[in-house]
């Protein structure tokens, strides 16, 4: 990872609202053409993944959903709606904690997050839409990568990203759920400090930096910037997935 003195954060503006089956890296790429912006090398296109979602058709109507006796059960416990605690068990290996208004899980992909990550805001004006996050980011983060260095006959990186929130401190922050064409993690151990002593346990989470950057020019309402380009990042480490990032649970502590 080399040092950047500075970077930029270009949020597209304009997009239009992206339904299941929208061949979304067309649609990125009209947006950056429309608002006149340029696409150079070495450039990280940071995607939000319910548009993703919504492209990839992980668009659940609750309507259709029907609650089995445990969803049933937990939605007692946690003051939810029932079929939404159906889909959120559906997306994941066990159930980490819950209490009224909460529901936290472990993700089938090994995140560890509130509700599966599902979620109801941006789909639809009478919530019984909600969005399921993509089958498999990394996957989805190469193809937007390939299809978008095609276009531009450049190398770019590719995040998608969301919000989390973090145990013992307030907010969320964003994180990197797919990357491709760079370093999720960037490991220091052995570099030496600045007086020469050797790292014993640094490692960075590039992509969750970046994804976390990206998302102060996102927002979390009605902002409407989906994609944010990041200029002037620079890294000589080889590529690694974004489930690189999530913790194996013999290092985990607290499982």
């Amino acid at each position: 990872m080399k040092p950047a003195t500075r970077i930029e954060l270009i949020g597209v503006p304009g997009l239009p609202l992206v339904e299941p089956g929208d061949d979304l890296a067309a649609v990125i790429s009209s947006g950056i053409e429309q608002n006149g912006l340029r696409v150079v090398a070495g450039d990280v296109v940071v995607v939000a993944h319910k548009i993703v979602s919504k492209a990839e058709d992980r668009v659940v109507d609750l309507a259709n959903v029907q609650p089995s006796h445990r969803a049933r059960s937990l939605a007692a416990e946690t003051a939810k709606d029932p079929r939404l605690v159906e889909l959120i068990l559906s997306e994941s290996s066990r159930v980490v904690r819950q209490r009224e208004g909460l529901l936290i899980t472990e993700h089938r992909l090994g995140y560890v997050m509130a509700n599966a990550g599902i979620d109801q805001s941006n789909v639809g004006p009478d919530g019984d839409r909600v969005v399921l996050l993509p089958l498999d980011p990394d996957r989805s983060a190469e193809a937007l990568r390939g299809r978008l260095s095609a276009q531009y006959g450049c190398d770019l990186a590719v995040i998608i990203n969301d919000s989390f929130g973090r145990p013992w401190r307030r907010g969320t922050v964003g994180v990197a759920l797919g990357a491709a064409g760079l370093p999720s993690v960037c490991d220091l151990r052995g570099e030496p400090d600045l007086f020469g002593r050797k790292l014993q346990v640094t490692i960075v989470g590039f992509a969750d930096e970046i994804a976390a950057a990206a998302s102060i020019i996102m927002g979390q309402a009605a902002e409407k910037l989906p994609v944010v380009l990041v200029r002037g990042l620079a890294w000589t480490e080889a590529p690694s997935p974004a489930q690189s990032i999530v913790r194996p649970s013999a290092e985990d502590l607290f499982r």
